[in-house]
């Protein structure tokens, strides 16, 4: 059983390419220092909304990623350009 994690967000005016220039470092980022860190998909909304949608291998290394937060450059180069946090879930796959 996995777990997907669900981000809605929003970035600041004129930052959304700011924000898929840093993906390709979070994504190495998160492969590189989170266990059990699986796939990742970005969604874009209107508005300057964004889904990411994050699978990880169990709840617990869904737990110590967040613990983590921002702990690493390519990590934080992407959370730079967001503006609020609209909701965020977590459900596990059957």
């Amino acid at each position: 059983m996995t777990t997907v994690e669900l981000t809605r967000f929003r970035t600041h005016p004129g930052r959304a390419d700011e924000l898929l220039r840093a993906r390709p470092g979070m994504l190495a980022a998160f492969g590189a220092d989170r266990a059990g860190f699986v796939e990742a998909r970005l969604v874009r909304l209107p508005d300057d909304e964004w889904l990411d949608i994050v699978v990880w291998e169990s709840p617990e290394d869904f737990a110590a990623s967040r613990a983590k937060g921002a702990n690493l450059p390519g990590i934080a180069a992407f959370f730079a350009p967001i503006s609020d946090l609209i909701g965020s879930e977590e459900g596990d796959t059957p």
